[in-house]
């Protein structure tokens, strides 16, 4: 499996005090995501891997759901630090 420099960016100092908010929490999801799809590139008939990895994105999906409502600002800069697209509007 390949090491995600993502996953290490974060100190145990800024964990312990940041852990709670949205950002952190999208922050760790999105390194579990990129862990997780590097992971299906290799074993693509891993199906509890991807039911994991769905349900991750559902989770990270509600957040910024959650963000974009509430804060406009945090929410666009977390989008351009985070290299995450705009979801799709219905």
């Amino acid at each position: 499996m390949v090491k995600n420099s993502f996953i290490s960016v974060i100190t145990q100092k800024e964990k312990e005090e940041n852990s709670g908010s949205v950002e952190f929490q999208v922050f760790l999801f999105t390194s579990k995501i990129r862990r997780l799809t590097s992971h299906l590139e290799f074993h693509k008939r891993d199906f509890l891997s991807q039911r994991g990895l769905r349900k991750i994105l559902g989770k990270r999906q509600r957040l910024l759901t959650y963000l974009s409502k509430k804060k406009k600002v945090r929410y666009t800069k977390l989008m351009d630090q985070l290299d995450i697209r705009e979801p799709k509007t219905r």
